[in-house]
C-alpha cells in the first residue's frame, strides 16, 4: 500500500462526525456564505466557507472555536461541487514547481506534477456590502487553517489584504507546525492600514509563497470577519518569563504581548501573565532595549492556563543611522519629517529623510523598522489619531518607491496619545508633532 493510501485509510477508522450545528455567533455551520448582525461576540460577522473540517467533520462535540486542533485526517482530497473557493481544497505556494526542494515536500505535494495534478492558489473573498453603514472602529479575522509547516519545510509565506502586504499576519502564519495534517483556528487582529481595505466592495486575502519554491501544501476551512468585536468566547492565559539568553538572568520590564491581543511587561523576575486570549494559535513575541526580540507559539485552550513559555533574548547587533549607534528595540524621533497643518503630504525636508531611512534599511536588509506618527492635543482625538496615521503611512509609501519592501515596515497612528511635553504652549506642542522610527529587527 503506497503512502496516501495507508494515511487515507487509517484516516477513515477514526470515529469522525458530520458537522451539523447552527449557533448565535456562527449561524448555520453547514452554510457557505453567513452574516450577522449584532452577536454576542461582534456588531458584525462574515463567514465564507462551511465549518466541517475540510468536508471530513468533526469528533462528536469537538468545537473548533475552543482551540483545539482536529485529529489528524487524509489527504490528498477533493472539495465539493459547493465549497466555496478556496476553502476545502489543497493551495501551494506560487513558487512551488514539484522540482528542485531541499527540504522536501510535505503529503499534500509529494506527488505533484505540474501537468496532471496542478494546485492552486487563489485569494479568499469576503463581500463587505453589509458595511457600508458600519463605523468601523476594529476588526479580526478568524482563520481555521491546515497544514502549514513552514518551520519544517522552510516556506516564507507572504499574506496580502487587497494587494497590501499585511507583516504582522505573516508573523503567525510562518509560525505554524500543522503536521499530522491538523487544522486549527487562528485569530489576527487588523492593523491601521488593513483597516483602510474594509471601506470597498469585498476583501481579498491571499497568502502565498512566491519565492522559495518550498512544499508546503495547505487548507483553509472557512475564513470569519469579526466586525468591531465585544469579546471573544473562549479565551486563555498565557504565563511566561523573559530571559537574557547567555546569562539566564531575568529581563525587568520587557515588553511582551500577543500580536495583536494584549501586552504585558515583565516583572522584577522576569515573569509575565497575559490574560483574554483568544483560543487557538497565538504567537508570543518578548522585546527589551539592546535586545534582538524573541517569539514563540502558544496552543491557548479556552477557559485553560497554558504552560508557561520562556523567551531567551539575545543581545541585538548593531547599526549606525545619521551617526547615532542603533540596537534592535531603540527609537529615534525623526525631526526632519515634517507635515503641514492638516496634511499628510511630505515635505522636501522629510523627504530628503526618508531616502537616509532607504539607504539604512538598504545597508542593512534584515532590518524592519516601526513607524509611528503623533500629533499635538488640538482637535479630537480619533481625527488626530488618523491624521498620525495617514503621515506615517505617505512615510512607508515613499520608502516603497524607494525599493524598500513593505513588509519590513510598520505604521501606526497615536494622535495625542503619547505626547513628550504638556500642550500649553506652541513649542511645546510642536514638540508633540513627530514621527518616530524605532527598530523592531536587526
Amino acid at each position: 500500500m503506497d503512502r496516501t493510501s495507508l494515511l487515507t485509510a487509517l484516516f477513515f477508522a477514526l470515529p469522525f462526525a458530520a458537522s451539523a450545528m447552527t449557533t448565535g455567533t456562527d449561524g448555520d455551520w453547514k452554510a457557505q456564505k453567513v452574516e450577522l448582525s449584532d452577536t454576542k461576540e461582534a456588531e458584525r460577522v462574515i463567514r465564507v466557507g462551511d465549518i466541517d473540517n475540510l468536508g471530513f467533520g468533526f469528533p462528536e462535540g469537538f468545537d473548533p472555536f475552543t482551540g483545539r486542533s482536529t485529529d489528524p485526517h487524509g489527504f490528498p482530497f477533493e472539495p465539493s461541487a459547493d465549497d466555496v473557493a478556496p476553502t476545502d481544497r489543497i493551495l501551494v505556494g506560487s513558487g512551488f514547481t514539484g522540482r528542485d526542494v531541499p527540504e522536501g515536500v510535505d503529503g499534500y505535494t509529494f506527488d505533484f506534477h505540474p501537468t496532471d495534478r496542478p494546485l492552486k492558489n487563489s485569494p479568499i473573498m469576503i463581500p463587505l456590502g453589509s458595511l457600508k453603514e458600519v463605523v468601523i472602529r476594529d476588526a479580526v479575522l478568524c482563520l481555521m487553517v491546515d497544514d502549514f509547516q513552514s518551520p519544517q519545510f522552510k516556506s516564507n509565506f507572504q499574506v496580502t489584504v487587497n494587494g497590501v502586504r499585511f507583516p504582522e499576519m505573516e508573523k503567525t502564519v510562518n509560525a505554524l507546525l500543522q503536521t499530522g495534517p491538523i487544522g486549527k483556528v487562528i485569530y489576527v487582529r487588523f492593523t491601521q492600514e488593513m483597516l483602510d481595505q474594509l471601506k470597498g466592495e469585498s476583501l481579498s486575502i491571499l497568502i502565498d509563497d512566491p519565492a522559495t519554491k518550498a512544499g508546503d501544501g495547505f487548507s483553509y476551512d472557512f475564513a470569519k470577519l469579526m466586525v468591531n468585536v465585544k469579546e471573544f468566547i473562549h479565551v486563555g492565559v498565557v504565563p511566561g518569563r523573559v530571559v537574557d539568553d547567555e546569562t539566564g538572568e531575568p529581563i525587568a520590564k520587557a515588553k511582551v504581548g500577543a500580536i495583536g491581543f494584549g501586552d504585558s511587561e515583565a516583572s522584577g523576575n522576569g515573569g509575565f501573565t497575559l490574560r483574554k486570549i483568544p483560543a487557538g494559535l497565538a504567537v508570543i513575541q518578548a522585546g527589551a532595549p539592546g535586545y534582538s526580540s524573541a517569539q514563540a507559539t502558544v496552543d491557548v485552550i479556552g477557559g485553560e492556563t497554558s504552560e508557561p513559555v520562556e523567551l531567551r533574548l539575545k543581545k541585538s547587533a548593531s547599526a549606525t543611522f545619521t551617526g547615532k549607534e542603533m540596537r534592535e528595540g531603540d527609537s529615534i524621533t525623526l525631526n526632519k519629517i515634517q507635515f503641514d497643518v492638516n496634511s499628510a503630504v511630505l515635505r522636501a525636508e522629510g523627504v530628503a529623510e526618508l531616502d537616509r531611512i532607504a539607504a539604512f534599511l538598504k545597508e542593512n536588509p534584515r532590518a524592519e523598522i516601526l513607524l509611528s506618527g503623533h500629533t499635538s492635543s488640538e482637535g479630537t482625538a480619533a481625527l488626530n489619531r488618523d491624521l498620525s496615521f495617514r503621515r506615517v503611512l505617505s512615510c512607508k509609501n515613499k520608502l516603497a518607491e524607494s525599493g524598500i519592501d513593505p513588509g519590513r515596515v510598520t505604521t501606526i497612528g497615536f494622535g495625542p496619545d503619547q505626547p513628550v511635553a504638556p500642550n500649553d504652549t506652541e513649542e511645546n506642542r510642536a514638540l508633540n508633532r513627530r514621527v518616530e522610527m524605532r527598530i523592531t529587527r536587526l
